[in-house]
């Protein structure tokens, strides 16, 4: 299971349940990472998408307390909700999923907020980090990753060449951090 997550240096993800920060080109990046895969998300991180729907070509496993929750919005066609209450339902309907579908740990990504993540992040081995270059006013929070490294409990495995928003002019980088177990366990697999 991967986690996706846009932070500021301080590793701020949100505020006032809405993202810090708005860039066009992370969410292309998002897009890119999520199209074709089953996405995990919390009810404000769906309402806090455009039109407040579930995104198109994705499966949303969408994780609320509320039982009488309905999704208002229109749900594309190319895209499919599925509405949970707790991680143990979130299990269950990934077991299903796997079984019927072939659904695989690779295809699962954990999109938030700050709770959803703080519930999965043992369970992601690979996490997908736009670091935003800039000290943002930030109530919701990461894990530090880099404090992760030092500890060696994950690796960076890959770092993106800077990038700038060309509106803002907002310079960010996307690093992927990978579990030290994990890559034991490919290491492993291909005899290295």
């Amino acid at each position: 299971m991967k986690a996706i997550v846009a932070t500021e240096k301080n590793w701020g993800i949100g505020k006032d349940n809405d993202l810090l920060i708005h860039l066009p080109e992370d969410l292309k990046f998002f897009r890119e990472q999520t199209l074709g895969k089953t996405i995990i998300m919390g009810r404000k991180t769906l309402e806090s998408l455009p039109s407040g729907k579930p995104l198109p070509k994705r499966t949303t496993i969408l994780l609320t307390g509320n039982r009488e929750y309905k999704c208002e919005a229109e749900i594309p066609e190319s895209a499919r909700l599925i509405v949970v209450h707790s991680i143990d339902e979130i299990k269950e309907k990934l077991e299903e999923m796997k079984i019927a579908e072939g659904l695989s740990d690779e295809d699962i990504i954990v999109a938030g907020g700050a709770s959803v993540y703080e519930q999965f992040l043992p369970l992601c081995d690979e996490f997908i980090v736009t670091r935003i270059h800039l000290n943002l006013d930030a109530d919701r929070f990461f894990p530090d990753m880099d404090e992760l490294v030092q500890e060696g409990k994950v690796e960076i495995t890959w770092t993106s060449d800077v990038q700038q928003d060309s509106k803002t002019g907002t310079e960010y980088i996307f690093v992927k951090y990978v579990k030290v177990e994990k890559l034991r366990e490919i290491s492993e697999s291909a005899g290295i």
